[in-house]
């Protein structure tokens, strides 16, 4: 199928999910024949929306706070669109609880940089 011929809906199941039409029926408890319709135009349900951007790790919880927080591949996406590695993540964990005085006058420069940074990028 063409992208540019492509319903909203099949995008989503496709290319944003990454799931099949059997892969789609089978996760929500819906009949192929359903999920076909969905790619044609008629609405998905919310809660299979939820559940295919759960199971793909698009959402991470549904709390209005994890909104704009995604998994793609092995990074972990934060609101900015800047990806995160596990290592970086433990890194700035780590860097948080130490709370030295040198610490905590260098993680200011670093975040008083990166706030720099971003309004240029």
């Amino acid at each position: 199928m063409k992208y540019n011929n492509m319903h909203k809906n099949t995008f989503f199941r496709e290319i944003e999910c990454g799931l099949t039409r059997e892969e789609a029926a089978n996760l929500c408890f819906k009949t192929v024949k359903q999920v076909t319709l969905w790619d044609r135009g008629a609405k998905i349900p919310p809660e299979c929306r939820r559940l295919m951007r759960m199971y793909k790790r698009r959402e991470l919880n549904h709390l209005e706070e994890w909104n704009g927080f995604q998994m793609r591949g092995r990074y972990l996406i934060i609101p900015n669109g800047t990806g995160i590695t596990s290592g970086q993540l433990l890194t700035a964990l780590s860097l948080l609880e130490i709370n030295s005085e040198l610490e905590l006058k260098t993680s200011s420069k670093f975040i008083r940089l990166a706030r720099s940074l971003s309004k240029l990028l």
